[in-house]
């Protein structure tokens, strides 16, 4: 069922703190099931407001297991890698074993890195959960408007992002959609085109995105058309 479930919130802390407590539920059922949960991160400043609040949440943190949906080629160190700002808000605050923690290796370039990246995604699948977040322009992860891929691929290299940095490495649509749920978050005015282009039926990449049981967006009243 590839339902599309939205969900307005007042702002951007209600919409970060919904979220928290939806993923904090879906890691305590995943736990009790099979033992783990398997979760794939987002960047951007929404996220980070999640990890902040997951950060003081009580949970077995032994049993979750941490992924990227994409990353920027940059240092491993840099500030602007997403793996660094779910490290400083959230993963480096609590007691996740380092092993259970799978950073893209953007460092070492789109194409090494997404091969690499491939095997660890392909050992996860099906994941438990993606979080995902979307731009002004519907793209979603590191895959946008207008740009081609191999579809059988479950990770991509990304040269030519037209937001800096240009080279990037991405899941793919056959990885993000591999999950029993996703949850893509939305705030700000800024968004809201994108979402009517969405709603009436735009080719964006945002609007691939389906999970294996639909997917809730969560939005703040400043984007919702």
């Amino acid at each position: 069922m590839n339902e599309t479930r939205w969900h307005t919130l007042a702002d951007a802390q209600a919409v970060a703190e919904a979220v928290a407590r939806s993923i904090a539920a879906q890691a305590r059922s995943a736990i009790e099931n099979n033992g783990a949960f398997k979760i794939v991160l987002a960047g951007g400043t929404t996220p980070g407001k999640v990890y902040e609040r997951l950060a003081e949440f009580q949970t077995d943190w032994s049993c979750w297991h941490i992924y990227f949906g994409d990353e920027r080629c940059l240092p491993a160190d840099h500030p602007d890698r997403n793996s660094v700002m779910a490290s400083r808000t959230w993963l480096e605050r609590v007691h996740i074993p380092a092993d259970h923690i799978h950073p893209i290796p953007a460092e070492l370039g789109p194409v090494e890195a997404a091969t690499a990246y491939e095997q660890t995604v392909a050992r996860a699948l099906p994941f438990d959960l993606v979080l995902l977040g979307m731009g002004e322009d519907g793209h979603t992860a590191s895959l946008f408007p207008g740009q081609q891929h191999v579809s059988s691929q479950l990770v991509h290299p990304i040269f030519d992002a037209p937001k800096p940095p240009p080279q990037r490495v991405s899941l793919g649509l056959g990885a993000l959609n591999d999950s029993h749920s996703v949850i893509i978050l939305i705030t700000g005015a800024a968004k809201r085109q994108a979402i009517q282009q969405w709603q009436s039926g735009v080719n964006l990449p945002i609007a691939a995105i389906h999970g294996l049981n639909g997917c809730d967006i969560y939005m703040d009243a400043a984007a919702r058309p």
